[in-house]
C-alpha cells in the first residue's frame, strides 16, 4: 500500500516530522511518501493562508504520478479537500476529518486544542461541515505559532498539556483532538500524562486510508464529479481540468 501524505505548507522540517509520525502507526510493508509545495506559505495560519495553500495542494495532486492508492492532507484546516475529491478518485483523507471521526467513535465528546487563537474559526466551520456539533466541546488555542511547534518543542508541549488540562475539567471532553499536524508528536505523551486519548490527525488518517484501500472503496463520483474541462487563464492554465 502507498500512501502520499501533502503537507500543504512549504516547511520541511514539519513535513518530515509529518511522515515520522505516519510511519510510526502505518502498517507493515506500508510505503509512506511525504512532500509538501516549493511554492505557498510555510504556515497556515489563518484563512488567507489556508486558500493560497489550497492552490498549491492542486498543483501537488495534479503532478502526481498516479502510484499512491491514498492521498492524505496534512493540515487541520483540510485546505483543498473537497476538491482534491474532485481532482482524483483515488480516496483523498484531511486530518482535521480523520481526527474528529476517530473522537466521535470512542468518546461522547472531545475538545480541540489548536495553535493560534485566529484558527479557530477554521476548526468551528469544519466542525459544523462534518457534522460534529453534537461531539464537539470547544475549541482552543495554546496561542503557539505553528512554526514554534519545531523551534521549541518542550516550551510548546508544556502549553499544550496546560490547555488540555483546562477544557477536560472545565468543558468535560473526553478526548482531545490535536488541531496541528506540527502536534503530532505529542499525541503518545499527552495520552499517558492526561489519561485520556489524544488523538494525532495524520495517525488517524494513516488508519483510515488504510482501511479504505483495504475496503476497495474510491472516491464517490456522484458526490464529487470530475472538474468540467475548460481552459484556465494566466499562471493557473498548468491546473486547467482535462
Amino acid at each position: 500500500m502507498h500512501l502520499k501524505i501533502i503537507n500543504p505548507n512549504t516547511t520541511v522540517a514539519m513535513t518530515e516530522g509529518i511522515a515520522k509520525a505516519a510511519r510510526a502507526v502505518a502498517a507493515q510493508g506500508a510505503e509512506i511518501e511525504s512532500c509538501n509545495p516549493s511554492d505557498g506559505p510555510p504556515s497556515i495560519e489563518g484563512w488567507y493562508d489556508d486558500a493560497i495553500a489550497a492552490a498549491a495542494v492542486m498543483e501537488t495532486i495534479r503532478a502526481d504520478d498516479g502510484r499512491a492508492d491514498a492521498i492524505i492532507i496534512a493540515c487541520f484546516g483540510d485546505p483543498g479537500l473537497q476538491a482534491a475529491k474532485e481532482a482524483t478518485t483515488r480516496p483523498v483523507v484531511g486530518i482535521a476529518q480523520a481526527a474528529m471521526t476517530m473522537a466521535a467513535l470512542i468518546a461522547d465528546g472531545f475538545s480541540i486544542v489548536t495553535t493560534l487563537a485566529r484558527t479557530i474559526p477554521i476548526s468551528n466551520h469544519l466542525v459544523r461541515a462534518y457534522g460534529m456539533e453534537h461531539y464537539c466541546r470547544a475549541v482552543i488555542a495554546a496561542d503557539i505559532p505553528v512554526l514554534m511547534l519545531e523551534e521549541e518543542p518542550q516550551k510548546c508541549y508544556q502549553l499544550i498539556e496546560a490547555e488540555c488540562r483546562q477544557t477536560l475539567e472545565k468543558d468535560r471532553a473526553g478526548a482531545i483532538v490535536l488541531g496541528c499536524a506540527g502536534m503530532s508528536d505529542t499525541a503518545r505523551r499527552l495520552t499517558d500524562s492526561l489519561g485520556v486519548p489524544v488523538l494525532d490527525g495524520v495517525a488517524c488518517a494513516v488508519k483510515l486510508c488504510e482501511s479504505l484501500v483495504g475496503l476497495r472503496l474510491s472516491t464517490s463520483a456522484a458526490s464529487y464529479p470530475q472538474p468540467l474541462a475548460k481552459t484556465y487563464a494566466g499562471k493557473f492554465s498548468s491546473l486547467s481540468p482535462k
